[in-house]
């Protein structure tokens, strides 16, 4: 019989991976909480119509069959969140946040389903950290976006970061630049392929971002979008290009720049780490000021961006960072078996109720000194405490240092003191 294997897509983060895990989210936390947001988390299940609706039916998710979809015995359609942002907008308009005093600054951290081709650090169950502020138009709050998520990175240790940035207008202006490209496009079908075909009929702005063998030449003559801002959208692009250059940071116009959502107006934008090459966009977001009212609430103004954490683990390794060493128990608890046995149990237990990090070496039957000091060595223990039957007869514990020094004889209910003396645990 075959042994069952993880599906496809699907990763198991074991323990070494881990350790980055936790840099990345211990990181992600404190300074989400820097920047004044709070956490919320929103289910993993949304009813499909708020995809349908919010995301766009001419998004990949959809075009591309990339969702998660089933349906219950009543007949409603579900889906495992393919992104964040519909799932957190309905929160806020569910739960009534539109009274809150505004705007509402969130972020979440979990999962996220994709029935998408497996690629490096992209996975079909990704991880994200998703930051959100909701209720603002002022161009400052798409700059809060981008330099937290930028300064996610630099504090984790990428160099060279620089930005992205585009307009894809709205709802007033984007029509008239969808025309212009549309015509545009039609007129070199030609060159393209079937599936940038499929993306000019479904949704022309995703044919910029065409990964398509021939693209980059003709797209390059392509018409650009900020040429087509309506004022309100020329004000806002312009007023943040200047904040930007106020605090001094890198970023480059790039016309082909569009999302893959529906949602998206005005600023979207990536943040790229120039050192990685072909894979240097690490993130992306934008502003999607239409998205409440397209899943039926009142106009919210919002933007936000998604940072998926595989990518990040995957960076991380790509420049030589390491992650902080795990950290083993500082104490193993040896024994002879026999009364020995619950008697290191209980001292085991009783370390750890006092804050201190202790190991019990397990043995169905009696177990040397040899191979119990062989396995503190292998997992960095700083002591090792000896319960053996002249010990527990007299009330006390030995206990051996491993860095060097004099094994010491100390009575059981000084053990704890004498530990923390030994600055051990907390």
């Amino acid at each position: 019989m075959a042994t069952i294997q993880r599906p496809t897509g699907m990763q198991d983060v074991l323990p070494d991976d881990r350790r980055y895990w936790e840099l990345i989210l211990d990181k992600a936390v404190e300074l989400a909480e820097r920047y004044g947001f709070q956490r919320m988390d929103t289910p993993i299940l949304e009813y499909t119509d708020l995809f349908q609706r919010g995301v766009g039916t001419g998004s990949d998710f959809f075009v591309q069959k990339e969702m998660y979809t089933l349906v219950e015995d009543d007949g409603a359609s579900l889906t495992l969140r393919p992104e964040f942002t519909a799932g957190l907008v309905r929160a806020y308009l569910e739960n009534g946040m539109g009274s809150w005093p505004q705007p509402v600054k969130l972020y979440t951290i979990g999962p996220a389903f994709r029935r998408e081709r497996p690629q490096a650090g992209r996975f079909r169950q990704h991880s994200q950290v998703d930051v959100e502020i909701l209720g603002e138009m002022d161009p400052a709050a798409d700059l809060e976006i981008m330099m937290l998520a930028r300064n996610l990175y630099r504090e984790l240790g990428y160099k060279e970061l620089t930005f992205q940035l585009n307009s894809t207008g709205c709802p007033v202006c984007r029509p008239g630049y969808v025309t212009a490209l549309k015509e545009y496009l039609t007129n070199h079908l030609d060159k393209l392929s079937p599936i940038d075909q499929e993306r000019l009929r479904r949704n022309p702005l995703r044919v910029l971002d065409s990964k398509e063998l021939g693209m980059n030449e003709l797209l390059a003559r392509a018409p650009h979008t900020v040429d087509y801002l309506c004022d309100d959208c020329a004000s806002h692009f312009s007023e943040l290009r200047s904040l930007l250059d106020a605090l001094d940071q890198s970023y480059t116009i790039n016309f082909r720049l569009v999302r893959g959502i529906d949602y998206y107006t005005k600023t979207v934008f990536e943040v790229w780490d120039r050192a990685i090459g072909a894979q240097a966009a690490l993130c992306g977001g934008g502003r999607y000021d239409g998205l409440a009212e397209a899943i039926g609430g009142p106009p919210t103004p919002s933007v936000g961006a998604g940072i998926g954490i595989e990518r990040i683990v995957l960076g991380l390794k790509e420049q030589g960072i390491e992650p902080p060493a795990p950290s083993d128990p500082a104490v193993l608890v040896a024994h002879f078996g026999g009364e020995t046995k619950p008697a290191a149990v209980q001292l085991a237990f009783l370390l750890r109720q006092a804050g201190i990090g202790a190991r019990l070496a397990f043995a169905r039957e009696r177990r040397s000194m040899k191979s119990q000091m062989r396995e503190a060595d292998k997992h960095a223990a700083r002591y090792v405490l000896i319960l053996g039957e002249s010990e527990l007869a007299e009330g006390k514990v030995a206990i051996r240092p491993l860095a060097g020094g004099e094994q010491v004889t100390v009575a059981w209910e000084e053990v704890v003191e004498w530990l923390r003396r030994l600055e051990v645990g907390d």
